[in-house]
């Protein structure tokens, strides 16, 4: 948020303490203003200052520290709680403290100027006492006056000042108690800094006179200690008003709206006092809690304290909230759920706590860490088989550390193994380089896989299976650039060439359609990698964006050099109950490239209905698909689609054409329904569809499409 250095704006000492909510009390400001009920005591509102209001950030601070673990977005739940409780308190004082304005009417009679004669109401009785015992004296005329008893400049001042009276009217018999209640009716109205009634003995009877002191008229505004409020805010809260009489509880409302500001946005910050100077100029003093400093607790699961593995710094970088900001609840939430996103704790909280007596705030992170390795296993299903009895069914284990030499570096070593499939990957990633300020990434890899090749070359005679064999390696950067963009560059060497069922190598298939681009057994290429990605809110429904590129590199003279450009897209958009989910994706190839790089159109991933890679196989493709989601019940959704795929044309292009030497469409639809059940795998997916032949196939897959 914008610094706002030197907002200065041109605005009886009139205090008022920080804002509490009024919704629970008759009387918002009235205890902060001056009254005088000659001749008693002052009441001064300077004492509740001091005894409330002294450091107001401190207080919902403190009521943190009684929360041992209160996570930042729950601590603003509690704030209301505390304004409640403080304005409680607050009552309670003010309502005492009437017991030391115990009112008495001064009598004036008008031939004796400074002869005063106590009337029978105003010996020895308390305001506090009511009641038909209460003695009363018989007033026939009640006007308004300034403190010198002469008429008020301002006539529309004075009739506001009359109707806030309630009982006291001419030809009244009134009580002590009465008019002290008029007196706080008329402080009530906003516009007066004190009321003093005053009784005078004339000839016609006693006149009652309340003589007031106007508030000046507001003639500009100073602001201090405001440094992320903006000034707009600020200027347009108090135009209204500028060149009027102050209208104190007009102030209170532009009070608590600046309040709102700060709570709405998670800030450490409200208005801690007000004055109104001399020549009506306000002074508003605002308070606002800025970060002292930040430490990382660990804790057991239990509670206890204990030495952590994870090093401080590795937790203090990914943080938004740094040192001499103002401490935004907000921002501590975000800060919580990033530090949750490593992988590497269980559980996080910030705790802040006031920094001594400096009106700031320090931050205590508590932080339980996970296990940092071990042994998994597991399940899934691989898209390319299409027949056997464990069809697509593979097993996975793996070792990993999750937080290699505390720094939330990674290695995993996994095996996958299907009926004819395996990977084996080693896998290292740090998540931030040290040393860089743009949180990038580095990711190391290598891999030796062997994948089905009837995605494009299927339907071998007697059902024989034909594998692609790749060994790659490579490195990769990535960094986020722009909020919900990030980008990732990287080299890969891979070494590919196809194998029959029996693991010889073979550079054709049955149809004589060439496996490798050169000839060989094996290709060998060399690809500098670039990526972007753009996501919404990060939920699979969300809008997302990924454009990829890939160019061989003629590294040596036998290496294949081709260029290929991917994309995919994604937008969710909200029908009532209902989720409508858009999707799209395409990509072309140039140059010289292996068959099995081409793009295979159909399946449970492309366009369903179809079975794996039977619409086509291009050197271009386009896939799009609609879909609509509704609940059920509980975790499980309905969904009606639609798939449409095609190759452009592009088959005939890959070397030898293994798309029409199949009779392959090309291009085609498919249509269905299906059910989502929510699981720790994330949503399974069981759905039925037709494609444009009239025939159905079920499909099943586990997590979102592609």
């Amino acid at each position: 948020m914008p610094q706002n250095d030197g907002v200065k704006f041109t605005s009886s000492s009139l205090k008022l303490p920080p804002l509490l909510h009024h919704s629970h009390s008759t009387q918002p400001l009235l205890s902060n203003l001056h009254f005088t009920i000659s001749p008693s005591p002052i009441f001064n509102s300077k004492h509740l200052i001091n005894q409330f209001t002294k450091n107001p950030v401190d207080k919902f601070i403190n009521f943190v520290k009684t929360h041992n673990r209160i996570s930042p977005f729950r601590l603003a739940n509690h704030i209301e709680q505390l304004f409640d409780k403080a304005h409680k308190r607050f009552s309670q004082f003010h309502s005492n403290s009437l017991l030391l304005c115990s009112a008495s009417l001064a009598l004036t009679r008008a031939d004796e100027e400074g002869a005063v004669a106590p009337t029978k109401g105003s010996g020895g009785h308390s305001s506090g006492h009511s009641g038909s015992n209460e003695e009363r004296v018989l007033v026939s005329e009640v006007l308004v006056r300034n403190n010198d008893g002469e008429e008020l400049e301002r006539k529309d001042l004075e009739q506001e000042a009359l109707a806030a009276l309630k009982t006291c009217r001419p030809n009244s018999a009134l009580s002590v108690r009465e008019v002290q209640e008029d007196v706080l009716r008329i402080i009530g109205s906003g516009y007066f800094s004190s009321c003093m009634p005053v009784a005078v003995d004339t000839r016609d009877g006693i006149r009652l006179m309340f003589q007031v002191e106007p508030n000046q008229e507001f003639q500009g505004l100073v602001c201090e200690g405001a440094n992320v409020l903006p000034a707009k805010f600020v200027e347009d809260a108090f135009r209204d008003g500028y060149g009027k009489v102050v209208n104190i509880r007009r102030l209170d409302q532009v009070i608590e709206s600046i309040n709102e500001w700060y709570m709405e946005r998670g800030l450490f910050g409200m208005v801690q006092g007000v004055e109104i100077l001399s020549g009506g100029i306000i002074r508003l003093q605002v308070s606002e809690a800025e970060v002292n400093d930040i430490s990382i607790r660990f804790l057991r699961r239990t509670g206890e304290p204990t030495v952590g593995k994870t090093r401080p710094e590795t937790i203090l970088r990914q943080l938004t909230t740094k040192k001499g900001q103002v401490y935004s609840m907000l921002q501590g939430k975000r800060d919580v759920e990033t530090v949750l996103t490593m992988g590497i704790m269980e559980d996080v909280s910030i705790v802040p706590q006031p920094a001594g007596d400096t009106g700031n705030v320090d931050l205590t992170m508590n932080v339980v860490e996970r296990v940092s390795g071990g042994v998994s296993a597991g399940g899934g299903i691989s898209s390319g088989i299409t027949n056997g009895p464990l069809a697509g069914l593979i097993g996975s284990c793996a070792i990993y550390h999750r937080n290699l030499f505390g720094r939330n570096q990674k290695v995993n070593l996994s095996l996958e193994r299907g009926q004819i499939d395996s990977i084996f990957r080693i896998n290292y990633t740090d998540p931030w380089i040290e040393g860089d300020d743009k949180r990038t990434s580095r990711t190391i890899m290598v891999q030796n896989s062997r994948t089905p090749g009837t995605l494009v070359h299927g339907n071998q005679p007697g059902n024989t299976n034909l594998t692609i064999g790749r060994v790659t390696a490579g490195i990769e950067y990535s960094r986020p650039f722009r909020p919900k963009w990030s980008g990732t560059a990287g080299v890969i060497f891979q070494c590919a060439g196809a194998r029959d069922d029996k693991g010889n190598p073979i550079i054709r298939d049955f149809y004589s359609s060439p496996l490798t681009a050169s000839g060989n057994t094996h290709d060998n290429m060399l690809l500098a990698k670039l990526e972007s990605v753009y996501t919404g809110s990060g939920e699979p429904g969300s809008s997302m964006l990924v454009l990829n590129m890939e160019q061989g590199l003629p590294a040596w003279t036998e290496w294949l050099v081709f260029n290929r450009v991917t994309g995919r897209a994604r937008k969710g958009l909200v029908l009532g109950p209902a989720r409508l989910l858009l999707s799209m994706s395409g990509g072309h190839v140039v140059g010289n490239f292996p068959p099995h790089e081409a793009f295979a159109i159909g399946g449970t991933n492309s366009v369903r209905g179809y079975e794996e890679g039977a619409i086509g196989s291009g050197r271009s493709y386009v896939v799009g698909c609609g879909e609509i989601s509704f609940p059920v019940r509980g975790p499980v959704e309905g969904a009606v689609f639609a798939d449409y795929g095609t190759d452009l044309g592009s088959g005939p292009t890959v070397p030898g054409d293994p798309a029409g030497a199949r009779l392959k469409p090309g291009s085609g639809y498919g249509y269905g329904v299906g059910i989502r059940v929510d699981s720790p795998l994330g949503p399974l997916r069981l759905e039925y569809a037709f494609n444009d032949q009239r025939t159905g196939r079920f499909h099943f897959g586990v997590g979102h499409r592609n």
